[in-house]
């Protein structure tokens, strides 16, 4: 039988009606919503139901609004089927869903981490101060010279950030350096080269506050050894310890995300069937451009797994 992992999606998945569908499912599946709103303290499911988006979109909200409709998409895959993968992985905050997946620990502890998480991701560096940018078609190391270059001019901090898919890669830090490798990028031939809609400069050296307050409260937290192993972020290799995934859980928010290459190993590892759980079909849309040999589905409504049922099960 082919291995298969679970993939799970970070920020900008978001969407107004996200687990809708799951919450009507009821059972383990509606619970997943009424637990994430007693942990945040907020009707969290109504705001993904029904937005605001502004509100949705806030990192604080967003984090644990992913996490729970990934979740939910888990238990009805697993209540569906009865199947258990072989590797699982998440991209940014999609780690943490990733490694509750995995058993690394509960609903309500992912909630609140990734709760914190988006607070202190936030306050770590004021809205305006930090900006992302994606830069598509140049080639990485270009790349990671031009934020060399741009820092030398300005002073400032500017470094690769996601490396999500050939040809497709995500640098991040203060907004005037980012703004000038943007320029720099466009005369070395990027086919595009834009700033993107995000609050905050993830996955770079400014975030270390959060970082600081992720590692406090992951030491407070029980993290159990995972069922299976989870391709984790800043390494893009297996692992199952708890105490080495706590540690890459804190490593994670300053460093890059090596989405690519996670792919590329969970490809060696033998996986052959990729199924991305949660808002979105972003994490797809990368896996068909990372290993177009590999089969992979979204499930983030009930009917979605009506698809795929006879292909996991087979």
């Amino acid at each position: 039988m082919a291995k298969v992992a679970l993939l799970f999606p970070g920020q900008g998945s978001q969407e107004v009606g996200m687990g809708r569908a799951l919450q009507q499912c009821g059972g383990a599946v509606a619970d997943c919503f009424a637990e994430a709103d007693q942990q945040v303290g907020m009707a969290l499911s109504q705001l993904m139901f029904d937005g605001p988006e502004q509100e949705l979109r806030l990192t604080k909200n967003c984090q644990p609004a992913l996490l729970t409709v990934s979740i939910a998409a888990l238990r009805l895959l697993t209540e569906r089927t009865g199947y258990r993968a072989d590797f699982v992985a998440g991209h940014s905050l999609g780690e943490y869903s990733a490694v509750c997946a995995a058993g690394g620990f509960d609903l309500a502890t992912a909630v609140r981490l990734v709760r914190l998480r988006g607070e202190a991701m936030q306050q770590a560096v004021p809205v305006g101060v930090g900006a992302m940018a994606a830069i598509l078609n140049l080639d990485p190391a270009i790349i990671t010279e031009i934020c060399q270059q741009a820092m030398t001019a300005t002073g400032g901090l500017c470094a690769p950030a996601n490396y999500n898919a050939p040809g497709q890669l995500v640098v991040s830090g203060d907004r005037k350096t980012v703004e000038a490798v943007i320029e720099r990028a466009k005369q070395r031939g990027a086919k595009r080269s834009l700033l993107l809609p995000v609050s905050a400069p993830f996955h770079c050296a400014l975030m270390q506050p959060a970082a600081d307050v992720m590692a406090d409260a992951l030491q407070q937290t029980a993290l159990t050894d995972l069922s299976v192993p989870l391709v984790a972020n800043v390494t893009a290799q297996p692992v199952r310890d708890g105490a080495q995934i706590r540690q890459l859980l804190v490593r994670q928010v300053t460093s890059a995300v090596r989405w690519e290459e996670s792919i590329r190993q969970l490809v060696q590892l033998g996986v052959e069937l990729f199924i991305e759980l949660g808002s979105g079909k972003v994490l797809a849309g990368l896996v068909k451009r990372i290993a177009p040999e590999a089969r992979i589905f979204s499930v983030s409504e009930p009917d979605h797994l009506d698809k795929i049922e006879d292909k996991i099960t087979a």
